[in-house]
């Protein structure tokens, strides 16, 4: 009987891999020094956000986050709505993307006053441009962080999904140092 429950509980585990590895396909994963793709998603406002009007003129934080009002997702939110005053005093653009809709966007930014622009990919389209992948055997949208030049170009990448207010700490880290 353990040997059988053993085999199943791999086979369930090959599977859910084969899906994971089906899923990221065609993803190239985006790396410091390359330029960030373009892109246009709708805000939380339902106002379409381009990114190629920013390119060239100020600096911007991209964080990619799972999901609105979950309890990590509440806290990086939150801490970058903390330190929303650091990155404006920088001239910083933070912009959060995950696939909820644009009025679950609304509903949580107004929930918790945050002061920057939330952008809906509900079909995961930039997710895979920037190569961010899921966790968990593909079955949680990955937490990664951008910090993007006036240029356009990626200087820095943060990938943790468990910390999640450590994404904050190590942008401005990055920030600072990418000023010296």
């Amino acid at each position: 009987m353990i040997k059988k429950t053993l085999f199943i509980f791999l086979g369930i585990i090959l599977i859910l891999m084969a899906f994971s590895a089906y899923n990221m396909r065609g993803q190239s994963t985006l790396e410091v020094g390359d330029k960030v793709p373009s892109f246009s998603l709708k805000d939380q406002y339902g106002k379409t956000f381009d990114l190629n009007d920013y390119i060239g003129k100020t600096p911007m934080v991209i964080y990619f986050y799972p999901k609105d009002d979950t309890p990590g997702c509440t806290k990086e939110a939150c801490s970058f709505r903390d330190s929303y005053e650091e990155f404006t005093d920088r001239s910083i653009e933070v912009i959060g993307i995950s696939a909820d809709d644009v009025e679950s966007h609304k509903n949580f930014a107004d929930k918790y006053n945050l002061p920057f622009t939330l952008l809906s990919d509900t079909d995961n389209s930039v997710r895979k441009l920037f190569g961010v992948k899921s966790n968990m055997l593909g079955l949680i949208p990955g937490r990664v962080t951008y910090v993007i030049n006036k240029a356009g170009e990626v200087i820095f990448i943060y990938d943790s999904q468990l910390k999640a207010t450590k994404h904050i700490e190590e942008a401005l880290k990055a920030i600072d140092m990418s000023k010296q």
